[in-house]
C-alpha cells in the first residue's frame, strides 16, 4: 500500500496549491492538490513532508501540524494512506516545480478548482475542525462512492454544513 503525505501551506487566507500538469503517467494529472509525495523507506511522515516541501517548492516549513490520515480505496488506483498536514510558517524562496505550476489560491476559491471529489471533504475538515481525524474515501473510477469520517459514513454528495462541520 502506498504511504504518502500532503500539506496545505497557508499564507494570508490562501493555500499554496500545485496544478499537476508536467509529470508523465500522473494519477493526479490536471488536478490541483497540496504539496507532498511518497514516503521513502525508513522515513517518517513528518520527515517526508519536510523533504517533499523543500523539493517541490524550495520552502522550509517552520511549523507543521499533523491533522489527519486519509485512506484512499479505489477500484482503479492502488490503495493509499495519506498523512495530512497544515503549515502557516516557512522560510526560503519558491522555486519552479517540475511536477506542475505552484500558485497561492484564495481559500474561498479552492472548490472552483479541478480537485478530486474527496479532497473537498478533507479541505472542509481542515477549515472547520481542529481535532485529528481519520477519513476513508472510496472511489469507483474517479467518482467518490463512500466517505467515512472517524467511523461514521458521510452523506454524498458531501455538504460540510449538512455534515455538521
Amino acid at each position: 500500500m502506498k504511504q504518502t503525505t500532503l500539506c496545505y501551506i497557508e499564507r494570508d487566507g490562501q493555500y499554496l496549491m500545485l496544478h499537476r500538469t508536467r509529470k508523465a503517467h500522473d494519477d493526479n494529472h490536471d488536478k490541483w492538490i497540496g504539496i507532498g509525495g511518497h514516503i521513502e523507506p525508513g522515513e517518517t511522515p513528518i520527515e517526508c513532508i519536510l523533504r517533499e516541501t523543500r523539493e517541490e517548492t524550495g520552502l522550509t516549513l517552520a511549523d507543521c501540524r499533523y491533522r489527519g490520515v486519509v485512506h484512499f480505496r479505489s477500484d482503479a488506483y492502488p490503495d493509499e494512506d495519506m498523512h495530512l498536514f497544515t503549515a502557516t510558517r516557512f522560510t526560503g524562496e519558491m522555486i519552479d516545480c517540475d511536477e506542475g505550476e505552484l500558485a497561492w489560491i484564495d481559500k474561498d476559491r479552492l472548490l472552483s478548482l479541478t480537485l478530486w471529489e474527496g479532497d473537498r471533504v478533507f479541505l472542509a475538515l481542515l477549515d472547520r475542525r481542529e481535532s485529528f481525524f481519520e477519513l476513508t474515501l472510496e472511489y469507483r473510477g474517479e467518482s467518490l462512492a463512500r466517505a467515512v469520517l472517524d467511523g461514521d459514513a458521510l452523506a454524498l454528495p458531501f455538504d460540510p454544513d449538512a455534515a455538521g462541520l
